[in-house]
């Protein structure tokens, strides 16, 4: 079987303080998964692993079929687009939203190289598969906070990645913005040719079908890991929030609520 993640007995210390302890996890190509843990779980320690921002102390990575200590990562990265709420405060607010989609291509905040028709078109494209081709010619800082994360979504993939962290992409949006912004991320998904997708979550609601498997991660470790039908059941999520908890499946999404 192919991996596209190989995380092997992973430890991680940091400061004499272990944040990292015994995780073991593979993503199979053709896979999407969902990743759920609680603020301080280790979420974001993995993705700085994944992305090779950070080595293990312990234990061996694997992304792409490289491992890590025989690639240069710098390229390795080039194959890895990541979206998170932190980079939207890093983009220039009198930037073109067709400059931030470009962009992307190159990796960078602001657009300073010449931009071919080619690229134009391609971020055109992304924009409309996206659902925000209404926004060409306007301004970054006058999108609103879901039409922001659409586009960071489309600059990320301007690089064609093989593999595409969405890091908490539903943060600070209402429902109706959350559900088109979900909508858009399961179309994206759908496609034959898509990267293969994390998306981590705090809210187990946000899980599209389309993330047929799911990682949660507790203080540090993998409490569970596959198929989301079976890892986010009931007596599963009542464990690993440590409170009981109530799961219901209303159209392959699973919903929350304390009885």
């Amino acid at each position: 079987m192919e991996y596209i993640i190989e995380m092997n007995d992973i430890l991680w210390r940091r400061e004499n303080k272990t944040i990292l302890t015994e995780v073991n996890w593979q993503v199979a190509r053709g896979e999407h998964w969902a990743v759920l843990g609680l603020n301080g779980s280790g979420k974001t320690t993995i993705l700085n692993m994944i992305n090779g921002y950070i080595w293990p102390t312990k234990g061996t990575v694997s992304v792409l079929g490289k491992r890590f200590g025989t690639v240069d990562l710098r390229e390795l990265r080039k194959a890895i687009g990541w979206v998170s709420s932190s980079l939207q405060e890093r983009i220039p607010y009198n930037d073109k939203t067709e400059s931030v989609v470009i962009s992307g291509k190159h990796a960078s905040i602001g657009l300073y190289e010449k931009v071919s028709g080619e690229d134009e078109g391609r971020a055109y494209g992304l924009m409309t598969e996206l659902g925000c081709s209404h926004l060409i010619g306007r301004t970054y800082q006058t999108c609103s906070q879901g039409e922001k994360q659409k586009l960071l979504i489309a600059r990320a993939l301007m690089s064609e990645p093989k593999l595409l962290i969405l890091d908490e992409a539903c943060n600070g949006l209402d429902f109706l913005s959350r559900e088109a912004l979900l909508s858009s991320i399961g179309a994206l998904a759908a496609k034959p040719e898509a990267p293969t997708m994390l998306f981590v979550t705090h809210h187990i609601e946000e899980i599209l079908p389309v993330f047929t498997h799911s990682l949660l991660i507790r203080r540090g470790t993998v409490y569970a890991s596959g198929r989301s039908q079976e890892v986010l059941s009931s007596e599963g999520l009542s464990d690993f929030f440590e409170t009981p908890v109530h799961v219901s499946w209303q159209k392959e999404r699973a919903w929350l609520s304390i009885p």
